[in-house]
């Protein structure tokens, strides 16, 4: 019996794939945990529907964050913070203020984790950053510490 799975199946197939079991296998395993869907002409046309919508949804995302990033590019952010008077900063610049500076001077809310730091910030002077906005999109931006 052929079935589309609607969650992950060890040793069947992942979400949202066609695949090929016993009879007693569907009816007495998957159906009744709502792991499966019989593959009748209507259930396959849903989740071709569903697909193409994912699929959608992932070149909508891809698309904002291409744009994302060229904003970010061409902006930068200064941050300020006590240092000694060898330019060296009592603590350091983390992910968080970089995050938190972000939103205040350009209005982008960006996730703390999708910023990567090369080494901590620990002195005075301006450094390179990158941003992971998407899976193979990322934007480089200049934050410079006063």
């Amino acid at each position: 019996m052929k079935v589309i799975l609607l969650q992950d199946v060890k040793g069947q197939g992942k979400k949202g794939e066609i695949v090929n079991v016993s009879d007693g296998y569907a009816r007495n395993f998957l159906f009744p945990r709502n792991m499966a869907e019989e593959a009748n002409a209507q259930n396959l046309n849903n989740a071709q529907v569903r697909k193409d919508a994912a699929a959608h949804r992932v070149v909508v995302e891809r698309e904002k964050a291409a744009e994302l990033a060229k904003k970010l590019e061409q902006n930068g952010i200064v941050i300020k913070g006590n240092a000694g008077s060898a330019g060296r900063l009592f603590g350091s610049i983390t992910n968080t203020e970089i995050s938190q500076e972000l939103e205040k001077q350009t209005g982008y809310q960006i996730d703390k984790k999708k910023i990567v730091l090369q080494s901590p910030i620990k002195e005075i002077g301006t450094y390179d950053v990158t941003i992971k906005l998407f899976q193979g999109i990322s934007a480089n931006i200049k934050v410079t510490v006063e």
